[in-house]
């Protein structure tokens, strides 16, 4: 009952007034190694993550929780709670799913021109819908921006599940909108997280595609030059 009471109360203060709230602090730390697990595909990035959306959930909606920050960001608390939803998801496609010869938990692949095409229109469709909700109900300005935070992560989670290269490059666009919407927030902690991220997932769509191309030129180089014994 002590440690949940210091969860909640805890905060790191600096001169002049500022502080950070440890609850933000541990929350971002459990996504950035729930986002290393992504990268190296583990399975237990998933539960990681989950357990850092939690935290996070009662860090943005501040005024619920009692928090010395009482912007309440609408997308962001609301797109914690999408993140676990989608995360028990993920997690059970890649617990499912067939390993890979390096012992990942899925094979990284380029979606389509016509999935991507979706994922652009979702992504700015879903903005212009959220906006209004988010401001109805009393989301921090400017609106917009946790609305494309919220549907960038919703997009780039389940992107993720399904094993797209892409979900990298979609969370790169939610890191550009969320650095400065975060910061005017007040929630520094998880606006410096942001920036990291952005170099963080520019390097694991890189590393994504690395792993892609190095399969597909194993598969021409097996299918060129077959195995005899396999025939055998």
């Amino acid at each position: 009952m002590d440690m949940l009471r210091w969860l909640f109360e805890a905060k790191l203060d600096f001169p002049g007034g500022g502080f950070l709230l440890w609850r933000e602090v541990l929350g971002n730390l459990f996504g950035l190694a729930s986002a290393l697990g992504g990268m190296r595909r583990k399975v237990w990035a998933w539960p990681v993550g989950i357990f850092g959306n939690a935290l996070l959930f009662t860090v943005f909606m501040g005024s619920v929780f009692g928090s010395p920050l009482y912007a309440n960001l609408l997308g962001q608390a609301g797109r914690q709670i999408m993140f676990i939803a989608v995360s028990i998801f993920g997690w059970y496609r890649w617990r499912q799913s067939k390993r890979t010869a390096d012992g990942a938990a899925v094979e990284p692949r380029w979606a389509s021109n016509r999935v991507r095409l979706g994922l652009v229109v979702a992504l700015v469709g879903g903005t212009a819908v959220w906006t209004p909700i988010f401001t109805a109900l009393g989301s921090y300005a400017p609106v917009w921006a946790d609305a494309w935070i919220f549907m960038g992560s919703l997009l780039a989670t389940v992107g993720m599940a399904k094993g797209w290269v892409e979900f990298w490059l979609i969370w790169v666009a939610v890191d550009l909108v969320g650095v400065p919407l975060l910061f005017s927030a007040g929630y520094y902690a998880s606006a410096f997280m942001y920036i990291f991220y952005g170099a963080f997932t520019l390097t694991g769509f890189f590393i994504w595609w690395h792993v892609r191309n190095r399969n597909a030129e194993k598969v021409l180089v097996e299918t060129a030059f077959p195995d005899p014994r396999v025939s055998r």
